[in-house]
């Protein structure tokens, strides 16, 4: 499962900030069997969010992670940037982030994040907090291994799921 980690702050991006919450994504993700192949900090600009998106996805990236930029700030534009790169929605993998949130805090109603899917890529945004990272991932985690096989898989499926 080859898979991109992309971390969205524009004061980590400036060396203002230091990343916990990317790195922490990466782990997770290797622990669940992912092949990480990339870890890369973005800054919340729409169009640099786009273009990293879409260069993962034409790349063979399975999976691909992002987190920050997900909140009410004026900057915070990764569910756009994704939504713009996109083909199908996959929503239930947001759903299940917010959901999980909620059981924990109520500000998890803020969390804006979208997933979806862009050629054969899943992407899935995460929130920007190590400790949302940390809830989350484990939600997520069970299906992404029979995600990549549906996507990586020519079609004519039986089944809905």
């Amino acid at each position: 499962m080859r898979t991109a980690v992309l971390t969205i702050s524009t004061s980590v991006s400036e060396g203002r900030a230091q990343d916990t919450s990317g790195p922490l994504l990466a782990s997770l993700a290797d622990e669940a069997g992912a092949d990480v192949v990339a870890v890369e900090v973005l800054p919340d600009d729409r169009a640099i969010i786009e273009v990293r998106l879409r260069h993962h996805a034409d790349d063979g990236c399975d999976l691909v992670f992002t987190t920050g930029g997900t909140g009410f700030t004026p900057d915070d534009v990764t569910p756009e940037a994704t939504r713009a790169v996109i083909d199908r929605d996959a929503p239930g993998f947001a759903e299940a982030i917010r959901a999980n949130a909620l059981r924990h805090t109520p500000m998890g109603i803020l969390t804006r994040g979208v997933s979806g899917i862009a050629g054969r890529t899943l992407i899935v945004n995460f929130p920007g907090s190590p400790k949302a990272v940390r809830e989350s991932f484990p939600v997520v985690a069970p299906t992404l291994s029979h995600v990549v096989e549906t996507l990586r898989s020519s079609g004519g499926s039986r089944s809905s799921h």
